[in-house]
């Protein structure tokens, strides 16, 4: 489901009946040069591409370099992950007052208030 010009209200019930039903939900907005978006995916699950890392035996080589591990670009690994994403009504909740919010304070952009 995807919203856009919708109510704070609308958006956090239509997310939660989408929650509920395992149904994925996207809201964005846009003001000016202002603009939002969010993404509940419920419970994602995506495959990760990893390079492997060679690991070169002690002794073999000598320098600088020696410490450096060795990056083979023509193999790779599959990395399955899972990723938990939290409900609209949970975003919009944080309390920025606590301790805990400091450092994400730092990190929230003050466009984020100006939208609330």
């Amino acid at each position: 489901v995807c919203l856009t010009c919708c109510s704070r209200d609308v958006m956090v019930r239509i997310d939660q009946l989408c929650h509920k039903n395992s149904v994925k939900f996207f809201t964005g907005d846009v003001f000016g040069y202002h603009g939002y978006m969010f993404a509940d995916l419920g419970e994602h699950e995506f495959v990760e591409e990893k390079i492997k890392v060679a690991k070169t035996s002690p002794g073999v080589e000598d320098g600088p370099d020696t410490k450096k591990a060795k990056l083979d670009p023509s193999e790779t690994t599959m990395v399955k992950k899972r990723v938990a994403f939290c409900q609209l009504k949970e975003a919009l909740a944080v309390e920025w007052s606590g301790e805990k919010a400091q450092a994400a304070l730092r990190r929230t952009a003050p466009d984020y208030f100006l939208l609330q």
